[in-house]
């Protein structure tokens, strides 16, 4: 019986923050989880401490340039057995494998799009981290997913907190079949939420990435400070929960306690409350429909309570937000070409 539960997992980015999160909630369910693939970019020290823990039968790495080192990496920890897989075409091979039940989709930008997209179209179970995929090519990866059969299930605290307050029947009869008025995406605001718009022009990397609550790897830290991270949520939110943007308000939310809101048609508003930590949406969507142990600490309400604050987006500050809307709007390639931009500017700077 216990072996009918062992859950097999590939996870794509597995040296990321998504990545690390999700092998500590592993590690804390012994017997229920089984690694089967892991993949990185770069950091083969990592990636090889990871294998020599969780023992995985194959590891990929996104950048060939990278593969002597790993090897010498897995034969210092006499790993030699694990077989090794390189560029896009590898990690879309791991993210299909039949031995494989569910895959948690963290790599970072557009480099997720084609692993993710082939365990949609395998029909797997997907913890979806990266949102880029649906802002990229939301239609084509939803009819995907829907032609195969495959279940998917969102990461992003925001968009798991959403799907904790809908009514279990919702996919079936829709947001508005289901007494749904609109879906309320909280935002920290960032690092930068009080700065002037003067004093947002000398900003170093190191500022941007430097969030007041969520611990974060680089390119979304600094999407957050643009608050180009939720527009791209709003646009994510739109393909997974199959709504326009109009019925998708964002609301600034500095503690980072009430991840997001769900209103209903009879003035309900449900909201899923945590602390900031990603383990939790993490083990959420590993075990749903059951809960499991994540390792968060539980929300001390006596600490919080009196103290939630909420006021709304500036997009004339944040230019970013507006323009997400915008593409969404839009819709086509209009989204593709937003995060192409993003992802060169954020890059850059």
């Amino acid at each position: 019986m216990a072996a009918e539960r062992v859950t097999r997992l590939a996870v794509l980015g597995s040296t990321g923050s998504i990545g690390v999160n999700t092998l500590d909630v592993v590690g804390r369910n012994p017997g229920r989880y089984e690694i089967v693939a892991l993949t990185g970019h770069r950091n083969v020290k990592r990636l090889a401490e990871q294998c020599e823990r969780f023992r995985p039968q194959y590891v990929g790495l996104a950048d060939p340039a990278a593969e002597p080192a790993l090897r010498a990496e897995l034969k210092a920890r006499g790993r030699v057995e694990v077989e090794v897989v390189v560029g896009q075409a590898g990690l879309a091979e791991l993210a299909a494998l039949t031995e494989v039940d569910c895959v948690v989709a963290g790599i970072v930008g557009a480099a997720g799009l084609l692993p993710t997209l082939a365990a949609a179209e395998a029909g797997k179970r997907i913890l979806l981290a990266n949102k880029e995929v649906l802002v990229m090519a939301g239609d084509l990866f939803m009819r995907a997913v829907k032609a195969s059969g495959a279940v998917l299930l969102p990461v992003d605290s925001e968009h798991n907190a959403i799907f904790q307050c809908l009514p279990s029947h919702y996919a079936a009869a829709g947001l508005q079949g289901s007494g749904i008025r609109r879906l309320l995406l909280t935002a920290s605001g960032g690092p930068f939420r009080t700065r002037s718009a003067q004093e947002l022009i000398g900003v170093t990397p190191e500022e941007a990435c430097a969030h007041p609550n969520w611990v974060m790897g680089r390119k979304i830290s600094v999407d957050s400070a643009s608050m180009m991270n939720k527009g791209l949520e709003l646009i994510e939110a739109c393909f997974l929960f199959a709504t326009e943007p109009a019925r998708v308000d964002v609301v600034i939310h500095p503690q980072s306690i009430i991840h997001s809101m769900v209103e209903y048609a009879d003035g309900s508003v449900l909201a899923q409350l945590g602390n900031p930590d990603m383990r939790t949406p993490i083990a959420h969507a590993l075990a749903w429909p059951e809960r499991i142990e994540s390792g968060v600490e539980s929300l001390d309400l006596c600490k919080v309570i009196g103290g939630l604050h909420f006021e709304a987006p500036d997009q004339q500050r944040f230019p970013c937000l507006r323009l997400a809307y915008a593409a969404a709007e839009q819709g086509g390639s209009a989204c593709a070409v937003l995060n192409a931009a993003n992802e060169i500017a954020v890059a850059a700077f």
